[in-house]
């Protein structure tokens, strides 16, 4: 069964307060948490203490709150850069038994390229894959290539020498009146359909 406090539509309350708002001369109790403007007890853990605010106050507290009040706009660039938290490489911890840190990927003997070939055929399956003249081809394109059996250098002189022997090999008209190939040909027709135009085999 869910809390009370985890159903209210104001994130952070903390109903049954017994803390007093800590606004001079407000009388509604201290609902919700704030850092203290104080200061007080600050450090690299934490803002230190913290004032208990009633609703009106904290959205008063909240709309004047700037974290980035004081700093120039070299000091709020890095705080907005995702890299501010680890700038560097991750220190490796050394054993205290003297035991060296494990070899990095470059000081592996591969002879047999057994280990590199497998991730390298994945990192080249996921980069993107451009024609000819350089345009960059969709997964629309890659698929009716495949079904010409041609690759992403083809030419547009390739794309129809290589439907023209599909053609023949698939059509009933072509191979003797053979219909177990109609799903075939009709994938060989939609790829070339989709290539024959393509600005990329001009």
């Amino acid at each position: 069964m869910s809390s009370p406090r985890s159903t209210d539509r104001f994130h952070g309350r903390m109903r049954g307060s017994v803390q007093p708002c800590a606004s001079p001369e407000c009388a509604a109790p201290g609902e919700f948490r704030a850092p203290d403007p104080t200061g007080r007890n600050s450090g690299p853990n934490g803002p230190g203490d913290y004032q208990y605010l009633c609703l009106d106050h904290v959205r008063e507290f909240n709309s004047a709150y700037d974290w980035f009040d004081g700093m120039d706009a070299e000091a709020i660039a890095a705080a907005q850069s995702p890299l501010n938290v680890w700038p560097t490489e991750t220190r490796a911890f050394r054993s205290t038994a003297g035991v060296d840190n494990p070899p990095k990927w470059a000081d592996f003997h591969d002879p047999l390229d057994a280990i590199s070939a497998r991730f390298r055929a994945g990192v080249e399956a996921r980069m993107p894959e451009k024609s000819a003249n350089g345009t960059l081809l969709s997964q629309a394109d890659k698929h009716a290539l495949g079904k010409l059996s041609l690759t992403a250098s083809a030419s547009r002189r390739d794309i129809r020498r290589a439907y023209s022997e599909k053609l023949r090999r698939f059509h009933p008209d072509k191979n003797g009146g053979d219909r177990t190939h109609e799903k075939a040909l009709q994938d060989v027709i939609a790829a070339y359909t989709h290539l024959k135009q393509h600005a990329a085999f001009a």
